[in-house]
C-alpha cells in the first residue's frame, strides 16, 4: 500500500508539475504577446512621427523652393519689362528723329528747288534789264540832248531805285521764313530736351516725425519741470511737440537744415537713453559736425552725377544745402540737377559747350541755400557767392539773370532761363500747379468735344497735343481744316495755357464688303 500511495503521489506531482508548467508557458506566451503588441504599437507611433515628419520637411522645402522660383521668376519679369520699355522708348525716340531727318531732306530739297527757280528768274531778269538798257540808250540818243555820260547816271539811278524796292521785298520774305524756321527749330529743341530728362520731386513740409521705441520715453525728453525739451529747443533752435500721438513726437520749423539736425539729434538722444541738458547739448553739437560732412557729401554726390568738378568746397556745401530746400513741393537741388541737364541738352543741339551749360543750371538756384540769411533775390544773392567763389562772368550771369532781374551777357543766360522754365512747369514739378494741369487736359477735351461732328478727343503730350477723331458722315475731308481752325480759335479764347497746342483731326471711313 506505502508503494501504492508512493505512487499515486509520484504521479500528481508530475501532474501538477505539469499543469503548472502549462500555466507557466501560457502566461509567458501572454506576456511574449502583449511585449510583441506594444513594440508594434510604439514602432507604429514612431513610423507615423517620422512619416509625419518627413511629409513636414517636404512641404516646407517645396514651399522654400517654390517661393525662391516665384521670387527669380519676378525679379527676370521685372528686368525683363524694364528692357523692353526701353527698347520701346529707344525705338520711339528713332523713329521721331527719322521723321525729322526725313522733313528737313523734303524741305532742303523743296529750298533747292526754289533757290534754282529764283535764280534762273534773276539771270532772266538781268538779260531783260541789259535789253532794256540797250533800248533805252537809243532812245535817249535819239529824243534828248543829253550826253551818254548823264544819260547812264540817270538810267542807274533809276534801275538802282526798282532793284531796291525788289530788294527789300525779296529781304522781308526770306526774314519771315527765317524766322518761322528758327521758331521750329527752337520748339522741336526744347521738346527733345523735355523729352530726355524724367527726374523726381518731392513734397515740401515744415514738420518732422520721430517715432519713439515706447510711449515711456516722452516723459525723459520732457525732463523734470520741461527742463530737457527746453535745452533741446535752444539747442537746435526748432520747436518739439508732445502730444497724444502714440509713440512719436513733432519737430516743427521752417527751416528745413535745422529740423534735419534736430531730428538726427533726438533719434541718438532716444537710441542712447541718456537725456539730460549737457548731454543734449553734446550730441547736437556733435550732429552738426557731422551733418556738415553730410552736406559736403550730398554736394559731391550731386556734382558728380550732372559731371562737374573742381567747384569750390563752398560751393560743394551750398550745394548740399539745396538738398534741404523746397520750393513750391519741388525740391531745390533736385531742381538744379534737372535744369543743368536740359542746358546741357539745349546748349549742344545750338553748338555750345555743354559742360559750361551744365555748370550755369546746376548753380543758378545757389542763393537759394542762403536766401533766408541774407537779404536780397536768390538770383542777386547767387550771383555773389559766384563772384565771391571765384567762378567765371558765364555762370555768374546766368545765375543772375535767369529770372530777367539783369541783362544777358551770353547765351547760356538765357538757356538758364528757359531751362529753369521747363523744369518748374512740367506737369508734376511743382505741387500747386498739378490740379491746374489736370484742369486743363479736361478743359481742352471738353472744348473739343462741344463741336458738332466731333465723336471723341484725347488731349496727349501734357496737353500740347489734341487728337480729335470726327464722325465721317457728318464732317468732310473739305471741312476737316476748317473745323480744325474753328477749335484753334475757341481755345484761343477760353483757355489759358503755356506754349502752343497743336490740334491733330482724324477722320476715317471705312467700307466693308464681303465676296460670296
Amino acid at each position: 500500500m506505502s508503494i501504492l500511495y508512493t505512487l499515486g503521489g509520484i504521479v500528481i506531482g508530475i501532474f501538477c508539475g505539469w499543469w503548472l508548467g502549462e500555466i507557466f508557458e501560457k502566461n509567458k506566451l501572454k506576456k511574449a504577446q502583449e511585449d510583441a503588441d506594444k513594440i508594434l504599437k510604439e514602432a507604429k507611433v514612431k513610423s507615423d512621427e517620422v512619416l509625419r515628419k518627413a511629409d513636414l520637411d517636404g512641404k516646407e522645402l517645396l514651399y522654400k523652393l517654390r517661393v525662391e522660383f516665384e521670387k527669380q521668376n519676378a525679379s527676370k519679369k521685372e528686368e525683363l519689362f524694364q528692357l523692353e520699355k526701353r527698347l520701346i522708348q529707344r525705338e520711339e525716340n528713332l523713329e521721331k528723329r527719322l521723321d525729322f531727318i526725313e522733313s528737313k531732306e523734303q524741305e532742303l530739297g523743296r529750298r533747292e528747288t526754289s533757290l534754282k527757280n529764283l535764280s534762273e528768274e534773276l539771270v532772266k531778269k538781268d538779260e531783260a534789264l541789259k535789253t532794256l538798257i540797250e533800248e533805252e540808250k537809243e532812245k535817249l540818243k535819239r529824243v534828248s540832248s543829253l550826253t551818254q555820260q548823264e544819260a547812264r547816271e540817270l538810267l542807274l539811278k533809276r534801275y538802282e531805285e526798282e532793284l531796291r524796292s525788289e530788294k527789300a521785298k525779296m529781304l522781308k520774305q526770306m526774314e519771315e521764313e527765317i524766322k518761322e524756321e528758327a521758331d521750329k527749330k527752337a520748339k522741336e529743341i526744347i521738346t527733345l530736351a523735355i523729352q530726355r530728362c524724367a527726374v523726381e520731386h518731392s513734397t515740401e513740409s515744415t514738420v518732422s516725425v520721430v517715432p519713439l521705441p515706447n510711449d515711456e520715453i516722452k516723459g525723459r525728453i520732457i525732463g523734470r519741470e520741461g527742463r530737457n525739451i527746453r535745452a533741446f529747443e535752444m539747442a537746435t533752435g526748432v520747436d518739439l511737440v508732445i502730444d497724444d500721438t502714440p509713440e512719436a513726437v513733432n519737430l516743427s520749423s521752417f527751416d528745413p537744415i535745422r529740423r534735419e539736425i534736430a531730428r538726427l539729434s533726438l533719434e541718438k538722444l532716444v537710441q542712447d537713453g541718456r537725456i539730460h541738458p549737457a548731454r543734449i547739448e553734446e550730441i547736437v553739437d556733435k550732429t552738426k559736425q557731422e551733418f556738415d560732412k553730410q552736406l559736403l557729401e550730398e554736394g559731391k554726390n550731386a556734382a558728380f552725377e550732372v559731371g562737374i568738378h573742381n567747384l569750390h568746397p563752398e560751393l560743394i556745401k551750398l550745394l548740399g544745402k539745396l538738398r534741404y530746400r523746397t520750393s513750391f513741393g519741388q525740391n531745390a537741388l533736385q531742381h538744379s540737377k534737372e535744369v543743368a541737364f536740359i542746358m546741357s541738352v539745349l546748349a549742344t543741339e545750338l553748338g555750345l559747350d555743354a559742360r559750361v551749360a551744365k555748370k550755369a543750371g546746376l548753380l543758378h538756384d545757389i542763393g537759394k541755400a542762403v536766401d533766408h540769411q541774407v537779404e536780397g533775390t536768390h538770383a542777386q544773392i547767387g550771383a555773389e557767392l559766384l563772384k565771391k567763389y571765384g567762378e567765371n562772368e558765364i555762370v555768374i550771369n546766368a545765375a543772375e539773370a535767369h529770372h530777367e532781374e539783369t541783362e544777358f551777357k551770353s547765351p547760356y543766360s538765357l538757356l538758364a532761363l528757359i531751362a529753369d522754365a521747363i523744369s518748374a512747369s512740367r506737369p508734376g514739378a511743382r505741387r500747386e500747379t498739378l490740379e491746374t494741369y489736370i484742369k486743363r487736359l479736361k478743359e481742352l477735351e471738353t472744348v473739343a468735344n462741344s463741336f458738332d461732328g466731333v465723336d471723341k478727343s484725347y488731349a496727349i503730350q501734357a496737353g500740347r497735343e489734341i487728337r480729335v477723331i470726327v464722325q465721317p458722315t457728318k464732317v468732310k475731308d473739305e471741312e476737316i481744316t476748317l473745323l480744325a481752325h474753328e477749335i484753334k480759335k475757341k481755345i484761343e479764347q477760353e483757355m489759358d495755357y503755356p506754349g502752343n497746342i497743336k490740334i491733330t483731326l482724324i477722320r476715317e471711313m471705312r467700307a466693308v464688303d464681303y465676296a460670296k
